[in-house]
């Protein structure tokens, strides 16, 4: 009998990270695999990247309706409930042995809450990493203890998920799957970018994604004012690529000042819902730098030889490469830190993330677990004993 194979996915971003292990998943010979669609993917407020699934030839399982359409804490806690409750039935229709969960958004705390009542083991992708900006912080680490098995992105973060008393057996350095489809997938050429983005690259570019900063009282409103300030400050030779913010608190506040600029700025009118992992990496190419506060500047951007600058705190603590230039969330800091990293040679940086090879081990991990009654119970496995 197969081994039924859950993989949950509620944003753009996360489903770009999983999308070579849902593709070796589903062809893996002794696994069943089952997908469920919730989050931003269900919203034409943010693209309906349900369809990019379904492109992809991936069929759908479930689809778990949670997301409010308002960016406040109540509506954000609200969906965490939704989702509780949609996964709950999802869990009882589909009788998973294993879901496979990624990152920390709360989609995915929300149907890790629904496995652990359920007693359904959980595999985790990319705990004991650190975003001290976020609540993501917290609900990334909260996830790591409901969880059974661990893929981590680097020795780092396997050592703090050790620090969270998780057993080291059951622990898994393979670095991150986003990576993969540097290697398995060509990217789009310059003029095929062009096609797809409806306008052509300018002689300077920087790919924009600024997403809330959730500990913040005002959720990083600020900051996003201090972003666009620095940009305003660049001619039009320099083109600005941006995707919208995520479906965190504050958020929608977000899109709406960044429309409002854009209003104001009409010959930067380039904002995208979305452009698909494939077509967002294949402008992350053929730009000068990446600029925000995205994981993706952290994780794909080194490995594409291009230039980061990474604003604030939301993703503070992250490792990250050389290339990757921490800015103030302040204008002039903004700014200079812009000009440094259009002007940085970024051959040779190493990526800390992996080789691009991590799906094909997370899946053999996979096909060799036990049953599941065998990874439910765990213990709190104590650092400094004589088997740490």
């Amino acid at each position: 009998m197969n081994r039924r194979i859950c993989v949950v996915t509620g944003s753009r971003a996360e489903y770009g990270l999983l999308r070579w292990v849902l593709s070796d998943l589903r062809d893996a010979p002794d696994v069943d695999l089952q997908l469920v669609v919730t989050g931003m993917h269900l919203s034409p407020e943010f693209g309906s990247t349900v369809e990019e699934i379904e492109k992809d030839g991936f069929s759908i399982a479930r689809r778990v309706d949670m997301l409010l359409s308002s960016g406040t804490a109540s509506s954000v806690a609200k969906s965490i409930g939704l989702g509780v409750i949609g996964m709950s039935d999802a869990l009882e229709q589909l009788k998973p042995d294993i879901v496979l969960l990624l990152g920390d958004r709360f989609e995915i705390f929300a149907a890790a809450q629904a496995c652990l009542v359920h007693n359904i083991p959980i595999a985790h992708i990319a705990g004991g990493d650190t975003t001290e900006g976020a609540i993501d912080e917290s609900m990334r680490h909260a996830i790591t203890k409901m969880a059974h098995l661990h893929f981590v992105t680097n020795p780092e973060s396997a050592r703090r998920v050790r620090q969270l008393g998780e057993s080291p057996d059951h622990i898994h350095v393979v670095g991150n799957p986003g990576l993969d489809h540097l290697k398995r997938q060509p990217l789009l050429d310059r003029a095929a970018v062009e096609k797809m983005l409806g306008a052509p690259l300018g002689r300077q570019n920087l790919l924009i994604t600024f997403h809330p900063v959730t500990l913040e009282a005002d959720f990083g409103a600020a900051q996003f004012a201090e972003l666009l300030a620095a940009l305003h400050s660049f001619d039009r030779s320099t083109k600005l690529w941006f995707t919208m913010p995520n479906a965190d608190t504050g958020g929608r506040g977000m899109i709406a000042t960044l429309k409002s600029w854009l209003e104001e700025h009409r010959d930067r009118d380039n904002l995208y819902a979305s452009l698909g992992h494939s077509g967002y990496l294949s402008l992350m190419a053929q730009v000068d730098a990446v600029v925000g506060n995205s994981s993706s500047g952290l994780y794909e951007a080194p490995s594409l030889e291009v230039a980061t600058v990474d604003i604030g705190n939301r993703q503070q603590g992250r490792l990250a490469a050389a290339s990757v230039l921490h800015a103030a969330p302040d204008r002039a800091a903004i700014l200079a830190a812009v000009e440094r990293a259009v002007a940085l040679d970024c051959s040779g940086i190493v990526n800390p993330y992996g080789d691009g090879c991590s799906s094909e081990r997370i899946v053999e991990t996979l096909q060799a677990l036990p049953p599941a009654s065998e990874l439910i119970g765990k213990r709190f496995h104590m650092i400094g004993t004589a088997n740490a």
